[in-house]
């Protein structure tokens, strides 16, 4: 769509006459904002604060060919609080614009970006349209936290000046939700999603299936979802996704640049659906359903040949719903099954994910058997000596780093933490950020670590409010980790652009924890 100064010039008038803002000269100052405060930090920032730009009803967003879809998103971002039409169009024609180019840049990688703030323009490039996304979100830091606001805000709107240079450290940077304990609805996933991806959060892992409950339709098994999907902890309500709900959630997280992977824990944490199907069970008898949270205690059935139909069928039903390139296939506190069986039943298991065109990620356990170098395992421990880890890394494979006395949101703030857990300890918000994911296991170092990952187990965690409590202020640093140099990590540094968040999480609705380490804003 082409649009004229005229026609602009009508829009503006429209505006003004609805009561909506063409201008706002009168709005008291905002907070001073700098290329420097962004969260994650970018590799380079040089700040221009003579080189402000300043959001009009006449500014346009142009896109290059291919950048289309992130001009829209970006669109959707800054029309809500501004009222502005802020048109995507193919070219400026002399109006003032946000510019989204691609192009090649070897510095910048597939994730990375340039962005560029002026006072006659913003100019935002990057190699593929998952940099033009990761730069937006730069972008939209550089604005009044006003901009976050769901309705037409009546103030100036500048744009932060200077210049930014940004890649990531790792490849992955991730965040993992429980929907097994207590379900959450695809409303409430997509809130997550949204929170997550401003930033730079790339993956969602979704944790589908536990002794509480099962939260996906699988066809050839269907009670599995009717009938397991129906507990979760503490007697609360169940629930699940239907195929289409669930490939729904996916082509939402990949509109805001994430890949999801989901999770089918096994061969423990499998109670759900073993108290479904009789057969899943080496005597034939269904177990009971527990609500509990109490961990270790379940096991498939190894020596049984329909153990790995089922697997099978769950494997390639799922495989066929995801286009990312991982399966994660659990495989963490399987006290019950037999060192031996838990390796038979690995070196079954992971060529059936291969056979359906994807590859293995699973917890650290699963890196005892020796899985393909194609495979991740994640690391859920505290750091230091684990051997079949570091024998994993040397091996070839890279190790995703989710330790879970810093990284895990379920964790307490405080012993005052009204919810989470604290058997991994407390973790504050300085714990979640002081940690080094290339330092963390002896003989893992910077490239054998495939990248960071934050989960948030919901044993104790019902509302989104929960989550949003957990995860923030943790999260961003989480995040912060697994893309900034390691060079910019500095606390003192980090908790002061960490305080200039809290007004775009308020006018976000986001529950967050106040912690008293940050001197908020």
């Amino acid at each position: 769509m082409r649009l004229s100064r005229a026609v602009l010039t009508a829009a503006v008038v429209s505006l003004t006459a609805a009561g909506l803002p063409a201008s706002a000269a009168a709005a008291p100052a905002a907070p001073e904002r700098s290329v420097t405060d962004v969260v994650p930090a970018p590799v380079s920032a040089q700040a221009d604060p003579r080189g402000d730009f300043r959001l009009t009803p006449f500014t346009v967003i142009t896109a290059d060919r291919g950048a289309g879809q992130v001009a829209d998103y970006l669109r959707g971002l800054l029309r809500p609080a501004t009222g502005y039409p802020l048109p995507v169009v193919p070219r400026a024609a002399g109006l003032p614009a946000i510019s989204l180019k691609l192009g090649h840049d070897a510095r910048i990688g597939t994730e990375g970006y340039e962005l560029k703030v002026a006072r006659d323009g913003v100019t935002l490039k990057a190699n593929t349209s998952d940099g033009l996304f990761d730069g937006v979100q730069s972008l939209r830091q550089l604005l009044p936290a006003a901009i976050e606001s769901p309705r037409v805000q009546h103030r100036t709107w500048t744009v932060a000046g200077g210049t930014i240079l940004d890649y990531p450290r790792f490849a992955q940077r991730g965040a993992m939700l429980d929907v097994a304990r207590h379900f959450f609805k695809p409303d409430q996933v997509k809130r997550y999603i949204d929170q997550i991806a401003q930033y730079k959060v790339n993956t969602l892992h979704l944790h589908l299936a536990d002794d509480q409950g099962w939260r996906i339709e699988i066809k050839s098994w269907p009670k599995l979802a009717t009938v397991g999907g129906q507990t979760a902890v503490g007697g609360d309500p169940g629930g699940y996704y239907t195929q289409a709900q669930y490939k729904d959630l996916v082509a939402y997280a990949a509109s805001r640049h994430i890949t999801v992977i989901p999770e089918i824990d096994m061969p423990g944490h499998t109670n759900a659906a073993q108290s479904t199907y009789a057969e899943l069970n080496c005597d034939g008898v269904a177990v009971p359903p527990r609500t509990d949270t109490e961990v270790g205690y379940s096991s498939l059935c190894i020596s049984s040949p329909i153990t790995y139909q089922f697997v099978e069928d769950v494997v390639r039903e799922l495989a066929a719903l995801t286009p990312g390139e991982y399966l994660h296939i659990g495989g963490d506190e399987a006290h019950s099954t037999p060192p031996a069986d838990y390796l038979a039943f690995e070196r079954k298991v992971q060529p059936i994910v291969a056979k359906y065109g994807k590859k293995v990620t699973g917890w650290h356990e699963i890196a005892k058997s020796v899985p393909p170098v194609s495979a991740v395992p994640q690391y859920w421990g505290f750091g230091g000596d684990d051997p079949d880890v570091a024998a994993a890394a040397a091996g070839g494979n890279k190790i995703l780093m989710s330790p879970a006395n810093h990284a895990y949101l379920d964790m307490k703030y405080t012993p005052r933490t009204p919810l989470g857990q604290d058997w991994a300890g407390l973790v504050e918000v300085r714990d979640s950020y002081d940690w080094d994911p290339a330092t963390l296991v002896n003989g893992v170092g910077e490239s054998q670590v495939a990248g960071v990952e934050a989960p948030l187990w919901t044993e104790t965690i019902r509302t989104s409010d929960d989550i949003e409590y957990m995860a923030f202020p943790r999260l961003p640093g989480i995040a912060e980790i697994g893309w900034s140099p390691r060079s910019t990590h500095d606390w003192d540094a980090y908790r002061l652009r960490l305080a200039k968040q809290a007004p775009r999480w308020v006018a976000q609705g986001i529950d967050f924890y106040r912690s008293p380490q940050v001197g908020w804003q």
